[in-house]
């Protein structure tokens, strides 16, 4: 039983069941035995609507072994950023009502948030509520499979949460860089929704949920820049120039060693935001998505650049983890925003 006192072994026994897993059934087919075998998609979420009572340790251990065989499941959109608007909501009725399906993997919630500029604004999302919903959303993720939909809308009180059927929007599949990533176009003209504590301005939830995901996704990211890593240094061990290997070149050796404490900086950051009291972890959460994108950007290039030409060819795996790379960098924030974010933290703590 993992929960927010999880020592060490634990996460290692974790990650070990997850990647021996992966191992033995990647892609899609994966994520239904990754519910039913470890329980997964209720890590995050309390005992008492369905989920492991786990914390964002837990989380971020699995989404680093997800990160390394970039598996397509819901874990990011539906177990963590719309789980946690949920959670943050404060609607009681709403989290017993949509929670115990996302923890146990049966239902797939999708967080329908920003506009076509990409921004996550907790204070301006792309929707609007008047009695009805309207606007279009873009980068949903997990939307296209969706039971559920949770809105955010400018409402005239601020900002609020909506449960909304699918049914009742219009998708679009988007063409992404990254394949392996899915997003998709909502439509929402004249839609019913049904609120979710309306009393409240939900505003500070989407930020919550901004925050846990881009923990998340930074940890998602080390798992990446991790594994194209070690593919790397082994890749610089077979490949023979000059009547020996790659890796005895002093200049390239430099290189890896670069790359190597650029991914466990990253890794330090996720573990310190993953670990963090509430009140740091916005500042934190802002560090980890900002590092870690320019870490596993950087490890992909190299990565190109130290397979040669083979690492161009569409057989190759380098390019999805280049595409995967770029487009996590713009998921949820462009680094300069979280950037910007974090001077305005700093400087201004309250």
């Amino acid at each position: 039983m993992t929960g927010p006192g999880t020592g060490p072994e634990e996460l290692e026994a974790l990650r070990v069941a997850v990647r021996a897993l992966l191992s033995r059934t990647p892609g899609p087919d994966a994520w239904p035995k990754l519910c039913g075998e470890i329980g997964v998609a209720g890590l995050g979420i309390p005992e008492e609507y369905g989920g492991a009572g786990a914390g964002l340790p837990e989380v971020c251990a699995v989404l680093e072994e997800l990160g390394r065989t970039l598996t397509p499941c819901p874990m990011l959109g539906s177990s963590v950023l719309a789980a946690e608007a949920v959670l943050a909501s404060g609607d009681e009725a709403a989290k017993r009502r949509l929670l115990p399906g996302i923890a146990a993997g049966t239902a797939t919630a999708a967080l329908v948030w920003a506009g076509a500029q990409g921004h996550w604004d907790p204070t301006a999302p792309a929707c609007r509520w008047d009695g009805r919903l309207h606007g279009e959303a873009h980068y949903v993720l997990d939307g296209a499979d969706a039971e559920v939909f949770v809105v955010a809308a400018r409402t005239d009180h601020g900002v609020g949460l909506f449960e909304v059927d699918p049914a009742a929007t219009t998708r679009t599949a988007a063409t992404p860089m990254d394949v392996t990533r899915p997003l998709t176009t909502v439509l929402l003209d004249h839609c019913p929704g049904r609120p979710i504590d309306d009393r409240a301005d939900q505003s500070g939830a989407l930020a919550r949920a901004r925050d846990v995901s881009c923990v998340a996704l930074a940890a998602e990211q080390v798992g990446s820049a991790a594994y194209c890593l070690e593919q790397t240094v082994a890749y610089t061990k077979q490949r023979v120039q000059f009547g020996r290997p790659i890796a005895h070149f002093q200049a390239l050796q430099h290189r890896m060693a670069d790359l190597y404490v650029l991914v466990e900086t990253a890794r330090s950051a996720v573990w310190a935001a993953a670990r963090a009291e509430k009140q740091q972890l916005p500042l934190l959460a802002a560090v980890a998505k900002a590092h870690c994108s320019e870490a596993l950007s950087r490890v992909t290039a190299e990565m190109i650049q130290l397979h040669g030409g083979v690492a161009i060819t569409w057989e190759h795996e380098a390019h999805r983890y280049f595409k995967r790379a770029h487009g996590s960098a713009q998921l949820l924030g462009q680094p300069r925003e979280h950037i910007a974010r974090l001077v305005a933290l700093v400087l201004d703590p309250g």
